[in-house]
């Protein structure tokens, strides 16, 4: 049967693109997406409609839908942003001076009609359609002093299928469950033609799905309503899929407003309806703040299509109207789309209180979404009414610093978001589940605390958020990059708010890399001297006023008592606070006497911000807040060099901004590898699992040259005694004579996209000689391949290529050249045996050349580069995947090879291969061959790369972009100067001989 598509459960739908072209649409079944007729802005060359197919089930509560989402290009158009609000008039004319000087004077042009709310008031950008336009063109578009920047337009849409229910849903209520957009098992695909062919680029922004009880009432909204608050005098914003006029649960409907192309306000969806529900509906399934003033704003059509130029007009009309909240119930994987993130800086630059859904790509780590990862917006994740986090719901830790530094904390709060009941899109209530539930929850919420507080001037983005999160009621065994400072609690958000004084704070509030769970991962690894050091980011929220500053320096004051001699910290900070908030990115590192000590160290960071003061007749114009950082770090001894393991960050990259395609070619409906390649996010069961085997992880967030390989290379220490820690399987593996060389610590380089530096190389090779080890996981690369997967844009007729494969390979290449090793463009995939353990090989390179006195394994594989580009199936006898080689140098270490990182990778991971790893690194800390490998049927003759060429780097590739190590020269990409290593400056102690106070 089908169901009706006003009766689905919708993860709701992309909101703006970003710099890549979309995600994968063409071979998935559309619903209602017909071309939109008379269309103002962009072609309307929409995707063939296929008919939902019939479900196998007996009724639609056994199904659950899935989004599958895309963007495009619009053809010719632009959208110029101007450096401030000009009038139309104005706008015209600045335009049309800087196209007067482009060099093609035959320029078409002409400014898109706008027809909307905020089409008679200034505006800071102007869409512009230019048919041909050139580089050149553009580029004489940005020199006008008055244009700031131009960017495509773009159109945005969704789609939906039908997916079997993972899991039931609660007994009692009618729901469906939530599923991912991210698939956690293997799928069997048909590679067609069509094969990663897509009709636009790859969404950035969707509305993110919105799943039975009276949450305000749960939440104790009623006590405050019994003081009288209502949130009445309150403006709030939904900006969705709009409402019907006469709903009969809203009373206090200021506005309906429409930014889209349709001739209508009213919710053809439902999901704008349920979200208007959840924060101001007056009866039955009743919402937080029923007095409050509601401003509906519909930025998405029936067919479930936005554009960037809705959104920015839309954002603009909600300043102009001084909203108070805005409800976003969207989000994506970019936070580089520059006009979308700037005029949210705006809005809530102007007081606007922007409140977004996390997103729903959990369990994964480093999955938040954006605008809700920005520190100037309150994220919100979502919880069931058992208070566990819900599995849907997105985990930290942002990306926004990687490679070199480290995420922040978000969400900033959780609250109920599964199975919550809302209005329904003519009358009634329905239930539904997803971060976009949560987020109204919370944004009703603020609705109704801010019309608790007598004076007006006192709320603000950050006062809020820091109430919220001061109140927050901590969860128990869960880590703060699930639930960030806990459980919404209105009744003591309320109370902050009522007794509260512009300040700052710190989010987090304090630093304890003894706290387990919840400073996970702080608290799982000790600190220890001679380690890279630990880096916390922690943002500042400015409560006094949109804009502030540092005075003088944050001062270190360690703790005599505590031994925080033992420590030393380094703190950068952001010069200027703004729109609401700025960092403290603090850098812990132990003191050399500490080398051999172990215990517990204690201190603080204080730091004083300052703010000019709204009224001038404060004293000297500022409002100054003063506040500590306390720091609590366990101090180990100095491991073995055996035992420590250093993750190469650096050479890793991620969307955004590049098309960097996912590893796995079988995971078509998510191509991007977005979340961050760090060993705590997207690695992270990997981190556990060397934790739990005695390893020590560090992180190299900075080129090769930059540490000191004397830290892990050469040593005298012996091997260990005994079998490892996981028992008679590990003994079978490592049951060897003890070697005669010496132990050492080992480089871990999985999945690089990046280029190295030739002095990188050099330096590893140096390194390797005197005594360092290397485990190399690769991934595919091969050019035609690449070909193939790029993106079609229809709009634009333009194919979009990616800058690399899944990893760089000629890149790794050229690093592992020097011992006679490489890696083949052929693309492998399929299931084998190895050691007794069952594997999946998805989406693997070879080896194409090792020297002939190491180790080769090889297994019978399919060829997923000829399916993909010929759709015929051959399997390849003896394809080399695993290489062991100790260097021939005197005390040199060893190195080894593997052809794909899925088996580590949590994104996509079918069966790991963690075991692998445990015996790959007892043979580069101790020489100790694995038996099982040394002795297995699989062993073959080492290749020597004379059976086909290895691969070249695809002709025209772009990576110089968006690299580290390469810049653009004349057509023909070089490295850059090789950068300076980061220099940390040691903030001087101010030691205090006193007792550390309680933080928590």
């Amino acid at each position: 049967m089908v169901c009706s598509t006003s009766r689905l459960e919708m993860l709701l739908l992309p909101v703006w693109a970003s710099v890549l072209l979309g995600l994968l649409s063409g071979f998935l079944p559309a619903v209602g997406m017909e071309p939109m007729g008379g269309a103002k802005s962009g072609s309307d060359h929409a995707p063939k409609t296929e008919p939902l197919p019939s479900s196998p089930a007996s009724n639609c509560s056994d199904l659950t839908v899935k989004l599958e989402f895309s963007t495009k290009v619009v053809e010719h158009e632009y959208i110029i942003a101007f450096t401030g609000y000009f009038s139309a008039k104005a706008r015209s004319l600045y335009i049309r001076s800087a196209l007067r000087n482009a060099a093609d004077a035959s320029l078409e042009w002409h400014i898109v009609p706008r027809e909307n709310p905020a089409s008679h008031f200034p505006s800071d950008f102007e869409l512009v359609h230019i048919r041909q336009a050139s580089p050149g063109s553009l580029l004489t578009l940005e020199d006008h002093p008055y244009i700031k920047r131009v960017t495509p337009q773009r159109k945005v849409f969704r789609m939906l299928k039908y997916t079997a229910s993972p899991e039931p849903a609660a007994p009692g209520n009618a729901t469906r469950s939530w599923q991912s957009s991210r698939p956690f098992r293997r799928t069997s695909l048909s590679l067609g033609t069509s094969f990663w062919h897509a009709t636009g680029r790859q969404s950035s922004r969707r509305l993110l799905r919105a799943i039975p009880r009276h949450v305000a009432q749960i939440l104790q909204a009623d006590v405050l309503w019994q003081m009288g608050h209502t949130g009445s005098g309150v403006k709030v914003a939904v900006f969705d899929t709009g409402l019907s006029e006469k709903h009969p649960h809203f009373k206090n409907v200021k506005e309906r407003t429409n930014w889209t192309n349709e001739k209508t306000l009213d919710d053809g969806l439902g999901h704008g309806t349920f979200v208007a529900g959840v924060i101001a509906s007056m009866r039955e399934c009743q919402g937080f703040a029923p007095d409050s003033e509601l401003h509906i704003f519909r930025v998405f059509t029936n067919n479930q299509v936005s554009y960037t130029s809705w959104f920015l007009d839309a954002f603009n009309y909600a300043i102009l109207k001084k909203i108070d909240v805005l409800n976003l119930s969207i989000g994506g994987p970019d936070f580089m789309d520059h006009p979308f993130v700037d005029k949210v800086w705006e809005l809530t630059a102007n007081r606007v209180i922007m409140v977004s859904a996390i997103g729903n790509d959990g369990p994964l780590y480093g999955t938040l979404n954006n605008p809700a990862d920005q520190m100037d917006v309150i994220g919100v994740g979502g919880i069931d009414f058992e208070d566990n986090i819900a599995r849907f719901s997105s985990r930290g830790m942002t990306t926004w610093e990687l490679p070199g530094g480290y995420g922040r904390v978000k969400p900033d709060i959780v609250t109920y978001g599964s199975g919550v009941r809302g209005s329904g899109m003519k009358e009634g209530c329905r239930s539904l589940s997803g971060t976009s539930v949560a987020s109204p929850v919370v944004a009703g919420a603020v609705t109704l605390l801010a019309s608790t507080v007598q004076n007006r001037q006192l709320v603000n983005p950050a006062s809020m958020k820091q109430a919220l999160i001061a109140s927050a009621r901590r969860l128990p065994g869960v880590n703060m990059f699930e639930q960030g400072h806990g459980k919404l609690d209105l009744i003591r958000a309320y109370q902050v708010l009522n007794s509260y004084k512009p300040q700052a704070s710190l989010s987090p509030s304090y630093i304890d890399l003894t706290e387990s769970p919840y400073m996970w991962p702080y608290c799982s690894q000790p600190i220890y001297y001679g380690g890279m050091p630990t880096i916390v980011n922690v943002t500042i929220l400015n409560g006094m006023g949109v804009t502030g500053r540092i005075v003088d320096k944050p001062i270190w004051q360690p703790y005599l008592p505590h031994n925080g001699d033992h420590i030393d910290v380094a703190v950068s900070y952001s010069p200027v606070l703004w729109p609401w908030a700025g960092y403290l990115a603090v850098s812990i590192s132990v003191a050399k006497k500490a080398a051999s000590w172990e215990g517990v160290a204690q201190g603080h960071v204080m730091v004083t911000v300052a703010s000019p003061a709204e009224n001038e007749s404060e004293s000297g114009g500022e409002l100054t807040s003063t506040v500590k950082l306390p720091i609590k770090v366990k101090i180990v001894p100095t491991p073995p060099r055996s035992k420590r393991v250093l993750w190469d960050q650096y050479h890793n990259l991620r969307y955004p901004p590049g098309y960097f395609p996912r590893d796995n070619l079988r995971m078509k409906n998510d191509p991007l590898d977005w979340n961050g390649d760090h060993i705590h996010t997207n690695f992270r069961d990997m981190y556990q699992h060397l934790r739990s085997m005695g390893y020590f992880v560090e992180v190299l967030g900075a080129p090769i040259t930059c540490f000191d390989a004397s830290q892990y290379g050469e040593s005298t220490e012996a091997p260990p005694l005994g079998p490892p820690r996981d028992g008679a399987e590990g003994a079978a593996l490592t049951e060897v004579a003890l070697p005669a060389v010496s132990p050492a610590g080992t480089l871990l380089m999985v999945d690089s996209e990046e280029e190295y530096f030739p002095e990188e190389i050099t330096k590893l090779k140096r390194d390797i000689d005197n005594g360092l080890s290397l485990i190399v996981f690769s991934d595919w690369y091969n050019t035609s391949v690449m070909r193939k997967v790029k993106f079609y844009d229809e709009n634009t007729r333009q194919w979009w290529m990616p800058d690399t494969g899944g990893a760089n390979v000629p890149a790794l290449n050229d690093l592992i050249s020097v011992w006679g090793m490489a890696f083949s463009d052929g693309l492998y995939e399929g299931d084998f045996t190895l050691a007794d353990h069952d594997m999946y090989y998805a989406s693997g390179c070879s080896i194409a050349r090792f020297p002939e006195d190491g180790i080769v394994i090889a297994k019978n594989l399919k060829d997923q580069g000829l399916e993909v580009l010929k759709q015929e199936t051959a399997v390849v006898e003896g394809v080399p995947i695993l290489g062991l080689y100790q260097t021939p140098s005197d005390g040199g270490g060893r190195i080894a090879l593997y052809g794909d990182s899925n088996c580590i990778d949590d994104s996509h991971r079918q069966k790991d291969c963690f075991w692998m790893l445990d015996a790959l690194l007892q043979y580069t800390s101790y020489s100790m061959t694995p038996p099982s490998l040394s002795h297995s049927h699989s062993r073959v003759t080492p290749p020597t790369g004379a059976e086909r060429p290895l691969p070249q780097r695809l002709e025209g590739n772009h990576l110089y972009r968006y690299s580290k190590v390469l810049e653009a020269h004349l057509g023909d990409p070089k490295p850059r100067p090789l950068p300076a290593c980061p220099h940390l400056s040691w903030a001087k102690p101010q030691p205090l001989n006193e007792t550390a106070p309680r933080y928590a």
